[in-house]
């Protein structure tokens, strides 16, 4: 076999490892309820009421430190929604803010990072969907609207409907989250894995997340078991110098 067909073949193999490695979509389901049973079952049930004409409030805010689950929750309302809903954060284009008819539901993420002209059209768009009762506006950051870094039109528009904390999981609810996870990735975590990874390194769940897709990929590189050997092998494989990452 030729050198440069051998290096294609090689780089297609790994290109399949990659794309077989994709994390699945964030659902209802996925989500690790913990002690935010309310704002999950409101979310989860906002489709149906807007559909009905049932739906109560239709102004919704999540709040809570970055790992917490607003964006999964955010994420799962977008999924079950479907190509009616919009998902927007601060890299959104200024024209993606605009109001559509053909859409139903607004989510905006990370709202303390919006831009002066963002704000504007997050203020617009707010208006334009509570004057519509099938529309929802849903948007999310890192603080409650009164400590929100925001024009005050806006700020004050965002603590008009319903305002939920989401609340971070502890130690048993990231295991179980992280084991969710790898199932649904077609994995087998060991049992000594979750522990050794909230143990050495950050705690948060997005980086603990991130850590598990860059898991996942490896072992189907490797074509071995997730274990500890091979999340160490993966570290040294990474970062020589850095066998242990928590901050």
């Amino acid at each position: 076999m030729a050198p440069a067909f051998r290096r294609l073949s090689s780089f297609v193999i790994q290109q399949l490892f990659l794309d077989l490695g994709t994390p699945p979509p964030a659902t209802f389901d996925n989500f690790i309820v913990g002690p935010n049973r309310e704002v999950a079952q409101t979310l989860a049930g906002l489709p149906a009421d807007l559909s009905a004409g049932t739906a109560r409030d239709r102004g919704i805010y999540l709040w809570g430190s970055a790992g917490s689950g607003r964006t999964h929750l955010m994420e799962a309302l977008v999924h079950a929604v479907g190509p009616g809903a919009r998902y927007l954060r601060p890299n959104s284009p200024l024209a993606a803010f605009m109001f559509d008819e053909s859409s139903t539901v607004y989510c905006v993420d990370d709202c303390d990072n919006l831009s002066p002209n963002q704000q504007i059209a997050a203020f617009n768009l707010f208006n334009e969907t509570r004057a519509r009762p099938h529309c929802a506006f849903v948007a999310a950051g890192s603080q409650p609207p009164v400590d929100m870094p925001l024009r005050e039109d806006l700020r004050t528009r965002l603590g008009w409907g319903l305002v939920f904390h989401i609340v971070g999981l502890d130690d048993d609810g990231k295991k179980q989250a992280l084991q969710n996870a790898a199932r649904e990735r077609g994995l087998q975590l060991a049992a000594d894995v979750p522990a050794y990874l909230l143990t050495h390194f950050q705690r948060d769940m997005s980086s603990l997340m991130a850590l598990l897709d860059r898991l996942d990929r490896f072992s189907m590189e490797q074509k071995r078991a997730v274990t500890l050997p091979l999340l160490r092998q993966m570290l040294t494989h990474a970062d020589p110098a850095a066998p242990d990452s928590k901050h």
